[in-house]
């Protein structure tokens, strides 16, 4: 077998087999639920893994079908005989990045973004003329006229259509590396900023290291902190991805904290995935076993160590939320209870549960840019199902969530705002009313 061989560390056939095919996975699959063919589903895929392995099929032949997974592992908890979907879809991903020759557009189109989007710096560079074509009430008006939807290819059209209102604090980096604890500190915690996240929702940031020091935790931000390596990884970018995680792990080695915490649920199921991606990195293996035994959602953190300041209500009436799980939370790290619970602690709240609550909006990485017709369709039912709780908050725990979501909410014209969930224990500690 030569190194270009695409069955080269092919998927594991012990992880194939013990798929039945019973098809219990169909139901909860977003893309078999969308394109209804055998082939797009997780039982299908797998059926195509194996025939590979088995010489019967060449992977050039059926890349669209393993490009159609949005890796949201609804069927990892559906699946009654176990079978680790997961690990077989990971690795046919290294596959087709290193054995597939994409088309040029394809390939242009994947170097811009995994150049672009996990180095903040550089995206932040790309983000200021943007800001001032939304400053001058350039994007409003193309906005009523749809002209760039109609003349960009589909994925950069999806891109564009994706970017939130840019505030003045995208610009601005200039975190302290050290937050102290506010009364008596119970404890030192580091925080990742994430990279997407800390342009686009600088809030979250701020509001969870506002949280912590609240609840009396010292927070350490170290400065040369950048992506996690979620994005990459979820497309089969393994070198980037290690290279990434590698970086993480050195920014954090000389903080000595009790925790590393994290509040993007895609970029927390990464990180609690270093020391499979590094295990035969001779000198990153053990660091990065040591790593993952730190790293916690935020949210399951604060329930363990229990809050120590008072809450107060963020309405002057009874205020309707409605929790959005991602799918690297509830399906990747299965972390379910956490949320409800501290958003059950804030006075007058009441928290209602959407229809088909597991099943995945569409963002999943960069899924909603390489696959945006089956990303809107699922954007939309998602929407549609959280405004038919008749909510008064959404609530989202994952960026790439959070602007999926504002983006159906405004083709349906809903005025329902999104919050993550710190966000709103920030204004319930601080005493604030949300907006009107």
């Amino acid at each position: 077998m030569t190194a270009t061989d695409p069955v080269a560390r092919p998927p594991d056939p012990h992880l194939i087999d013990a798929c039945v095919h019973c098809g219990f996975c169909l139901s909860t699959c977003p893309s078999y639920r969308v394109l209804g063919t055998e082939m797009d589903s997780p039982r299908g895929r797998i059926y195509l893994m194996d025939a590979i392995n088995e010489g019967q099929v060449q992977l050039a032949d059926v890349v669209q079908h393993f490009d159609s997974c949005l890796g949201c592992l609804a069927c990892v908890t559906t699946c009654p005989s176990g079978v680790e979907y997961d690990k077989l879809i990971a690795a046919t991903r290294v596959q087709v990045q290193r054995h597939y020759h994409r088309p040029v557009g394809d390939r242009l189109l994947r170097w811009f973004i995994f150049q672009t989007l996990p180095y903040p710096q550089r995206l932040r560079a790309l983000l200021w003329p943007l800001w001032l074509y939304q400053k001058l009430g350039l994007a409003n008006l193309e906005q009523r006229l749809g002209l760039l939807k109609r003349l960009l290819p589909k994925s950069l059209a999806a891109m564009y259509q994706l970017l939130p209102p840019l505030a003045a604090t995208t610009f601005r980096d200039r975190s302290p590396e050290v937050v102290p604890a506010q009364g008596k500190q119970r404890g030192r915690v580091g925080v990742i900023l994430g990279c997407v996240q800390r342009l686009f929702l600088p809030e979250v940031n701020a509001a969870t290291i506002s949280v912590l020091s609240a609840n009396g935790f010292e927070v350490v931000l170290p400065p040369q902190q950048g992506c996690c390596g979620a994005l990459p990884h979820h497309q089969g970018e393994e070198d980037q991805a290690q290279r990434l995680a590698r970086q993480m792990i050195d920014c954090f080695t000389a903080t000595h904290v009790d925790a590393v915490l994290i509040n993007a649920s895609g970029c927390g199921h990464t990180l609690k995935e270093y020391h499979h991606l590094l295990a035969a990195d001779p000198d990153y293996g053990d660091r990065a076993r040591d790593f993952v035994q730190k790293v916690e959602d935020v949210q399951v953190f604060l329930v363990k160590q229990g809050l120590v300041t008072p809450l107060h209500p963020l309405s002057d009436r009874p205020l309707t939320l409605v929790y959005q799980d991602a799918c690297h939370m509830i399906h990747g790290q299965k972390i379910r209870l956490q949320p409800r619970q501290l958003l059950r602690q804030i006075p007058q709240v009441q928290l209602r549960e959407p229809l088909d609550a597991a099943l995945c909006c569409g963002s999943a990485g960069v899924y909603n840019i390489l696959q945006p017709d089956v990303a809107a369709e699922l954007g939309r039912q998602k929407v549609r199902n959280l405004l038919n709780t008749r909510p008064d908050v959404i609530v989202s725990a994952n960026v790439g969530c959070t602007v999926q979501l504002r983006q159906y909410l405004q083709e349906q014209s809903s005025p329902v705002p999104i919050y993550h969930p710190m966000q709103l224990l920030d204004l319930a500690i601080r005493g604030e009313k949300l907006p009107s």
